[in-house]
């Protein structure tokens, strides 16, 4: 379980590879980085928008995870979860950069419902035992 988190944490940050690739490309200014958005070509500002997005479901996922993993849940369902969660992520970011909007759509659908697994799985284990 706590791999995933890790992988998960590393997944934030690829996308921004290609925006710093795409930055080099067009003259990166270090006086104004942000600015320099607007100047790239789409597939690096859709990379931007997936490293941003990358962030918010990253928060999401390491609580459920970490969740997961104190109340002791090692089913296969949620270590399924787990993994399903970074690879959905991990192909959310590359149809974002490609613009393949309905299986980004999808690859977030994923992530948002392993999450939210790892969540009802770690509530259920901890209702049970306080009966």
């Amino acid at each position: 379980m706590l791999y995933t988190v890790v992988a998960a944490a590393i997944l934030v940050y690829l996308p921004f590879t290609v925006v710093g690739y795409a930055r080099m490309q067009v003259g990166y200014d270090s006086s104004a980085p942000r600015a320099m958005f607007d100047k790239l070509p789409s597939y690096a500002q859709r990379a931007n928008w997936a490293h941003q997005n990358s962030f918010e479901t990253f928060i999401i996922f390491s609580a459920a995870a970490l969740m997961a993993y104190v109340t002791g849940q090692s089913s296969a369902v949620a270590i399924g979860a787990a993994i399903a969660f970074v690879v959905a992520r991990a192909f959310y970011s590359l149809c974002y950069i490609f613009n393949i909007p309905w299986a980004r759509s999808l690859m977030f659908a994923i992530g948002n419902i392993s999450s939210f697994t790892l969540f009802i799985l770690s509530l259920i284990s901890v209702s049970s035992k306080a009966n």
